[in-house]
C-alpha cells in the first residue's frame, strides 16, 4: 500500500489497545493513538504539501495542517479523536464536551530553520500532540510547571492537556535531524459563557 491510499484512507492509523489514559505528569494524559507506519506515511505526505510558516501566528511554526493535506483526513482524524480519544478524556474531565477539532496539523523542527517554539499557551479546549518520528535529538516538548517533557514518548502515542491557563509549554531546542509532530486543538464550546 501507497503512502497517498494508506494517508487519504485513514488506513491502519488506529493503534487502539484499548487502554485507559495514562496521567504522566499533573493532567498530561497519554494513550495510544497512531501506528508508527501511518506516522510515517503521513510525515512523508506532509513533506510533499510542504511546511509554511504563517506570518500572522504569533506563535510561528513551519506547519501543514491536515485540511490542507487532505480536507477528508481532517474528517476523519476529527471523527477519530471524539470516537476513540474524547472518552478517555472524559473519564478524567468529566465536563468537557466534544465540538470537533480548531486544528490539527503537522509542524516540523529542523536544524537551520525552525529549531524550538517559544513558552506559549494554546486557544483551545483541549491540546494534545502525537510524537510522528524519534529520528532526532532535542526539541522536546516541555511543559516547565508540570516538570515534564514528552522525549521518551514513542512514537503515534498521544498525549493531552487542557489548554489556555495551567500548561504553557515549549519546544526546546532542536540538536540535531528534523522532527515532526502532530498538533491538535479541539474546539472550545460555544455556549460556555451560559455559566
Amino acid at each position: 500500500m501507497d503512502d497517498l491510499q494508506r494517508v487519504l484512507g485513514y488506513v491502519d492509523a488506529a493503534d487502539d489497545d484499548g487502554e485507559p489514559a495514562v496521567e504522566v505528569a499533573p493532567e498530561i494524559y497519554e494513550m495510544s493513538f497512531w501506528t508508527p507506519e501511518f506516522c510515517g506515511a503521513l510525515v512523508r505526505a506532509a513533506e510533499a504539501v510542504g511546511f509554511t510558516p504563517d506570518p500572522d501566528d504569533p506563535v510561528p511554526g513551519h506547519e501543514v495542517s491536515l485540511a490542507t493535506i487532505s480536507p477528508a483526513l481532517f474528517q476523519r482524524v476529527e471523527i477519530d479523536i471524539g470516537r476513540r480519544v474524547w472518552p478517555r478524556l472524559q473519564e478524567q474531565w468529566p465536563l468537557i464536551e466534544y465540538r470537533g477539532l480548531r486544528d490539527a496539523f503537522v509542524i516540523r523542527y529542523r536544524v537551520g530553520e525552525q529549531e524550538s517554539l517559544r513558552l506559549h499557551q494554546d486557544v483551545a479546549q483541549v491540546s494534545a500532540t502525537v510524537r510522528l518520528n524519534d529520528d532526532y535529538d532535542g526539541a522536546e516538548l516541555a511543559f516547565p510547571r508540570q516538570g515534564y517533557d514528552n522525549g521518551d514518548l514513542p512514537v503515534g502515542r498521544l498525549i493531552a492537556w487542557p489548554s489556555l491557563v495551567t500548561h504553557p509549554h515549549e519546544a526546546l531546542p532542536l540538536r540535531s535531524g528534523t522532527k515532526y509532530g502532530l498538533t491538535i486543538w479541539c474546539h472550545i464550546p460555544d455556549d460556555l459563557d451560559q455559566y
